[in-house]
């Protein structure tokens, strides 16, 4: 996914909230004179940051300062008596933000992949501010008076196109914020705005616990067998009495596939299921009071609802665009995940057993029917796809034959946490692209899930090229073992990396317009299109080879696993529209109605969608546990997943029908999408390099439904 980070530039603003921002007793003197490497710019290469400096106590005093500085700055343009000019209104607010957009983006990655409670206090404390900060602009009369003086006279400013987008994009927002309201109005919906942020913030930190709590520890070894000896060592107990089994995000566990004990997988499954909604890490009342504000908020700016209000700006434009586009996919993906039930059912009867199907015993039985079918075991995959060969063997290999880009390790600059490593990346010419780091083991410490976000963003503006990372929960391997990847794992790392790809290759006078500050329902598309590369056989036989030998990958288990390829898809899918729907059930409330019971909501949302007609396909993450939704930047835009797999494979189609791997065809996909960040419209953008609009069917197709 793409990380959504709060800090405060156009791009990247997040669900805010609001009330007055407190002052802070510091003078500008005091804080020069304290030692803090956030208030100035790195000297290391790119401005990356530089963590053998960096303390936990830096990031609140260069936020505050930043956020004190912004809002002189704002005050400023406000009451300026000037005639608004583009330059004294539109970019004068667009370079407000530069301590505070720096210090926040190298705190949030901390917060999300290397957190502690420190971190955690100064997040909880510094959301309201931040969300006061989002309300202190967009909420600003004065200000919006002269944006709107500018808009309204656009066409005769002679701007080039990107500062006109800049301009109209500006505009959009204190439209979407309320800088229409009543006085009275935009003082409520600061109230909401403050909420909501603390709520959210609120969420990712109760669930960041109940994640670690949920963990589940088994002492009698018998009740692991199946289950790999080398990824048991690694999760022995300090004791050494017992195996500690930590919870992925995902309602489904890795571990599921290969635990032969029943009970075993239905006590991982219920834990996770059940991680968020008992005991003290219990988020459903957080859920009820955000689901809430978020429905007042709506109502307040003039909408049904708050998927309304979200979706302006994207692609899908209204919920019942999205209802109609999951109207097409639901029938489909639930009558053929109906088949692999009756299928797995046959194989655990086939087995002697005499049980109904379960969730918990899905992935264990659809991983005998995958064997059966197609002759394909997940161990006999894993000892081709180790972690270094498939990021540089792999993923870079890939982006070498379609951009000409390069890369080096670099082990001089300062990383966060001991397994993070940082790479150079290199045009074709040898010209300097940026710095990507790596971050892939899990830890408890981390979020949950992937994602890929900004340490520097790209802009011609500041002179600066982009710092990104990629952040994976890969289970970590014992002492000096390799880790040896899943084929999902492998996916995943080549989705992330198409994240980074659009950032990279960004090429923006504005940081609000760069790389991946587009629609949630386009930022998806250039990171799911980088996943079909995994396969693609020049690049596949390139990096699978055996950690032991060095093996190239036999042709044999290449053809099984795209055999396969199709297999599992009506699970896969169906879990992932029962995620999409209940993010738009929650979202398309209104605000008269009160939820007394998340669980109950949940099942009756899942029951009018019909997609719980298959009793052992749960939803991918429960409400409870809905971290895209409740603490990310996805609200009412989940559904953006599968929107843009709808792109992906289009895309892809005519990359198959245009020669495949090519530098050609990559430097044309770069030139025409993945540089033109969030500067023309995106519809327009996609027709003009695909040379249609997109299409459902090579997404059936791929996914075995057609």
């Amino acid at each position: 996914m793409k990380k959504a980070i709060p800090f405060l530039t156009l791009a990247m603003l997040v669900v805010a909230c609001n009330n007055s921002i407190e002052k802070e007793n510091q003078s500008d003197e005091q804080m020069n004179t304290t030692e803090n490497p956030l208030l100035s710019e790195s000297t290391l290469p790119y401005g990356a940051p530089d963590f053998s400096k960096i303390k936990d106590e830096n990031f609140q005093p260069a936020m505050l300062e930043g956020i004190e500085q912004q809002k002189k700055a704002v005050e400023a343009i406000a009451n300026s008596v000037e005639e608004p000019t583009f330059d004294n209104t539109v970019l004068a607010l667009e370079k407000s933000g530069e301590l505070l957009s720096r210090s926040s983006q190298i705190f949030y990655a901390l917060a999300g992949s290397n957190t502690n409670e420190t971190l955690q206090a100064v997040e909880e404390e510094m959301a309201p501010k931040f969300a006061a900060q989002n309300d202190m602009i967009y909420l600003n009369e004065k200000l919006f008076k002269r944006f709107k003086t500018l808009y309204d006279k656009k066409e005769s400013l002679n701007l080039d196109a990107e500062s006109l987008k800049l301009l109209e994009e500006y505009y959009e927002d204190f439209k979407i914020a309320g800088a229409n309201l009543s006085s009275e109005d935009k003082e409520t919906l600061k109230e909401y705005n403050e909420k909501i942020a603390t709520l959210t913030t609120k969420f990712g930190k109760t669930l960041l616990d109940a994640n670690n709590a949920g963990a589940v520890t088994f002492t009698n070894k018998e009740d692991l067998a199946g289950v790999d000896e080398d990824f048991l060592k690694s999760k022995e107990t300090k004791d050494g009495k017992g195996w500690r089994i930590p919870l992925q995000n995902t309602t489904q566990q890795p571990l599921l596939q290969s635990m032969d004990n029943r009970a075993s997988r239905e006590k991982l499954f219920m834990a996770a299921w059940h991680r968020a909604d008992q005991g003290g890490n219990d988020t459903r009342e957080i859920i009820k009071e955000l689901v809430e504000v978020r429905a007042q908020k709506a109502k307040l700016l003039g909408f049904n609802n708050y998927a309304e209000w979200s979706l302006q700006k994207t692609m899908a434009k209204t919920p019942e665009n999205v209802n109609t586009f999951f109207g097409k996919l639901i029938p489909a993906a639930t009558a053929k995940a109906q088949d692999e039930s009756d299928e797995i059912q046959k194989m655990i009867k086939s087995k002697g057993q005499d049980f109904t199907l379960e969730p918990w015993d899905w992935n264990y039985y659809a991983e005998m029917v995958r064997k059966e079918k197609y002759d394909l075991d997940e161990n006999q995959i894993k000892p081709y796809f180790e972690l270094n060969n498939v990021l540089e063997k792999g993923v870079f290999y890939a982006a070498n034959k379609l951009y000409g880009i390069t890369y080096k390790e670099r082990t001089d600059i300062p990383v966060y946490q001991e397994d993070v490593k940082v790479y150079e990346l290199f045009e074709e010419n040898g010209d300097p692209l940026g710095l990507f780091y790596t971050d892939y083991f899990a830890r408890p410490s981390k979020s949950g899930g992937a994602w890929m976000s900004n340490f520097v963003t790209q802009s011609k503006l500041y002179n600066k090229k982009p710092v990104i990372y990629n952040v994976l929960n890969i289970p970590k391997p014992a002492g000096n073992e390799p880790a040896l990847l899943t084929f999902d794992e492998v996916t995943t790392m080549f989705h992330e990396f198409g994240h980074a790809l659009h950032g990279f290759f960004a090429s923006q006078q504005y940081p609000s317009l760069s790389g991946t500050a587009v629609a949630r329902d386009f930022v998806e598309f250039p990171s799911q299109f980088n996943e079909n590369w995994a396969l693609y056989p020049d690049v596949l036989k390139n990096y699978a080879k055996h950690y032991k030998t060095g093996e190239q990958i036999p042709q044999e288990l290449i053809d099984k696993i795209k055999n396969s390829g199709t297999f599992n898809q009506g699970y896969s899918l169906t879990e992932n529209l029962a995620g999409s729907n209940l993010d738009m059930q929650w979202h398309t409330i209104s605000a008269d109605k009160k939820i007394e019971d998340v669980n109950a909501f949940e099942k009756e949302a899942l029951n009018k969608t019909k997609l719980d007609v298959v009793h052992a396909v749960p939803p991918r993450y429960r409400s409870t546990y809905f971290s895209h939704i409740f603490a990310g930047g996805y609200a009412a835009g989940y559904y953006s997943y599968s929107w843009t797999e709808m792109l992906d494979h289009d895309a892809y189609n005519w990359f198959e029908t245009h020669g495949g791997l090519t530098r050609e065809n990559g430097q044309r996909f770069r030139d025409m999408v993945l540089s033109k960040g969030n500067t023309m419209n995106l519809e327009k953008m996609y027709k003009d390099w695909r040379g249609s609009d997109p299409k459902i069917e090579p997404m059936l197709k791929a996914r075995g439904l057609k």
